[in-house]
Formats: C-alpha cells, sequence, structure tokens
C-alpha cells in the first residue's frame, strides 16, 4: 500500500455529507492504490461543523478554507460549497499544489469556471475532477461501454430530461433560488448532470443550440426564519434543443416542479444498430435495444447491472448479483477511480476534469443566452 492521501473537505450539507460517506466506505469496498485519510473539513458554523466532524470523522475542523492552501500535508481537496464558493477556493489550492474534487456545475458563472479550468491548464502536476457522479451508477457507465463498442451505431436521436418536485411555492427561499449563488435554477443544478451523461455515453459533443425556454413560475419564496418573502431569481424550468457533434439530435428538459417525479433523471439514445435507455429512479436498470435481431426478435432488454461476476461496471466491489446499488454509491465509486488515478492507475470509465466539466458550463451558458436573445446558439460563439 503506497502512501495514504490525506483529504480535506470543504462544506457539511448536502454534498459534504455525501462525500463524507464516500470517504469512509471506499477502502472497504476497493483494492485502491492508495486509501484517502479524512484530515480536515471546513465550515462556517464551528458549533455545526464541530457536530459534523464527530459524527463523519473528520480528524481536524477549521472555518477557513485558506487553511487547507496553507496545509502542507493534504493532498487533496474537495470542494462541496454552493456554486458561487467553487472558484476562489478552487484556484487557489491548485496554485498551492493541492488536487482538487469539485461540485458541479464546475461554477455558477461561465467567467468563474473559465477561469478554474485555466488555473487547471496551468498547475500541470496537479489533477482536477468534477462530481458528475452519475457516470459512476453501473448502468450509465456500461451505456458508454456499450456506445463506444459501436453496439448502436450511429447516434440519431437523444433525449435526456431530470424532472423533480421538491421546487413547490413551499419550499423556501434557499440559496439554490439565489442567482447569486447558484448561477441559475433547475437548469444547472439538473441540466448540467444531463448534459454531461448525454456527453459521456454518446462520445459527442454539443455543437448548437436552437431555441431554449426558461421560466420562473413561483416569483416569491419564504425567507428561512421568517415571515417576510423574498424574490427568486432563478429559473423553475429550462428545456432546450441541440444538435451533437456526429450529426445527431438531442433535447433536454430540466424542472424542479415535476410531481411526481422524485429524482427522474432520464437519458434515451437511439442510433442506426440500437437504442439504449436509462432513468435513475430505476438506477441499477438499462434498457437496450439491439435493432440488428429485426423486427421479429428485437425490443427492449432489461439488463439487471448488478453481476457481481466483473460483468457491469464497480458491481463485482459492492454485493452478490441483484442486491441493489443506491445513490450514495455513486459518490463511492467516482472516489475509487480518483485514488485509482492519484494512485498511478486507470479509471474504470472517463472522469470528468475540469476542461471536461467546462465544456458542460459552455453548453448551459449557450441555452441561457439562447433562451434570452430567443435564437439559435453556435457552440463557437461560446468561449
Amino acid at each position: 500500500m503506497s502512501k495514504p492521501i490525506q483529504v480535506g473537505l470543504i462544506g457539511t450539507k448536502f454534498m459534504g455529507r455525501a462525500h463524507s460517506n464516500a470517504l469512509a466506505q471506499v477502502a472497504h469496498f476497493f483494492e485502491l492504490p492508495r486509501e484517502p485519510v479524512m484530515q480536515i473539513a471546513v465550515g462556517r458554523n464551528a458549533k455545526e461543523l464541530a457536530a459534523f466532524a464527530a459524527k463523519w470523522g473528520w480528524r481536524q475542523i477549521t472555518t477557513r478554507w485558506e487553511d487547507l492552501v496553507e496545509d502542507g500535508e493534504l493532498d487533496l481537496v474537495d470542494v462541496a460549497t454552493p456554486n458561487d464558493v467553487h472558484a476562489e477556493p478552487s484556484i487557489a489550492l491548485l496554485e498551492a499544489g493541492k488536487h482538487v474534487a469539485c461540485e458541479k456545475p464546475l461554477a455558477g458563472t461561465l467567467s468563474d469556471a473559465r477561469a478554474m479550468r485555466d488555473a487547471a491548464r496551468k498547475a500541470k502536476k496537479v489533477k482536477t475532477f468534477v462530481w458528475y457522479n452519475y457516470r459512476r451508477c453501473p448502468a450509465v457507465a456500461l451505456a458508454h461501454q456499450l456506445v463506444a463498442e459501436g453496439r448502436i451505431g450511429r447516434v440519431y436521436h437523444v433525449r435526456a430530461s431530470y424532472l423533480q418536485s421538491w421546487g413547490g411555492p413551499a419550499t423556501p427561499l434557499v440559496w439554490r433560488f439565489d442567482k447569486r449563488s447558484a448561477g441559475s435554477g433547475a437548469h444547472g443544478d439538473l441540466n448540467a448532470h444531463i448534459i454531461d451523461m448525454c456527453r459521456f455515453v454518446t462520445g459527442e459533443e454539443i455543437t448548437e443550440i436552437h431555441g431554449a425556454v426558461s421560466r420562473t413560475f413561483i416569483e416569491e419564496r419564504t425567507i428561512p426564519g421568517t415571515n417576510k418573502k423574498g424574490k427568486s431569481t432563478v429559473d423553475d424550468a429550462v428545456l432546450f434543443l441541440a444538435s451533437l457533434s456526429g450529426g445527431g439530435v438531442a433535447s433536454f428538459e430540466a424542472t424542479r416542479l415535476a410531481a411526481p417525479h422524485q429524482n427522474a433523471n432520464s437519458l434515451e439514445v437511439n442510433g442506426a444498430k440500437g437504442s439504449l435507455r436509462f432513468d435513475f429512479e430505476d438506477m441499477n436498470l438499462l434498457r437496450f435495444h439491439d435493432a440488428t435481431r429485426g423486427p421479429r426478435e428485437g425490443g427492449w432488454t432489461r439488463i439487471m447491472c448488478t453481476s457481481a461476476a466483473g460483468k457491469h461496471p464497480y458491481a463485482g466491489s459492492w454485493w452478490p448479483d441483484a442486491h441493489v446499488l443506491g445513490y450514495e454509491h455513486g459518490f463511492t465509486n467516482m472516489l475509487a477511480d480518483v485514488l485509482r488515478v492519484l494512485g498511478g492507475e486507470k479509471p474504470v470509465v472517463p472522469l470528468p476534469d475540469f476542461e471536461d466539466a467546462y465544456q458542460t458550463q459552455r453548453v448551459l451558458e449557450a441555452a441561457l443566452v439562447s433562451a434570452k436573445e430567443r435564437r439559435a446558439i453556435r457552440m463557437s460563439e461560446v468561449k
């Protein structure tokens, strides 16, 4: 076993918990070239931070992320903060020679994302990672492999949607509804995932946004801890149409107002030789149609992506066949690949870095410009 990787974490809420769980579990299930040590956690509220660290197993705490920049022992820092607090610490950490794993989207704005990409380019001796964790669902990783093997042929058509229902009128004005913190609403929160998943599974880039629509339906929300209302400054739904680099077309749809969907992150890819279909609410399943079987035998095949015999990505590290995985496993699977890369090994499937995530950020920006200006946007216009 090589020297352990000393890890710092910035952010202790939803994603801080998900990442902490992955850090605590990964060495129990994966054979790793380097294991993580949960060294120091950063949060703004010292009392809450102490309780968080005690619960999840962090050895030290601080309320200053700058302390991680100055810590000569840390190898990897995990940035799990709201979107507007991605750029400054990530850039400083890269300049200090730390590896950085950052939550998605890469940033709240394209300019911040560009600055992060540029900093990663300059920091040639360190690695960057972005938590597009749905790539690590065995079914999504298998879809990527099948497309790369040519099983569906030329991609004609992609349908991607991410539908949730938690953002109704009773939901308070948390940071996700503040443009200054989030950058956008359902668009950056949800469309970011399905843009990345489309790019990852098909291996193609989006070349043009042909049209987009953005709507804010709930314009005021209750300010937490008060009876007062504040303005929601982000979108509740964004839909757009696009072209792919291989000549195919794609549609994207995201909203947090689609009851009764809870976390319906879905992707369908239709090609010349077959089709694939995935929905995270059945995350262990991949539907595959082999068009070469013809109309007599063709149709959707239900693949349970839990084979422990190495047939399905990541499944062999967990449980016996059909003992299903859940949301948290995507983070642990991704962390295992991060640790493999930092130990000089290859990931099971490609990991998104700052360069990769910047391409998704460009698509997010192009869709917003298209919706605002009511016109098609070529990706060459978005630098």
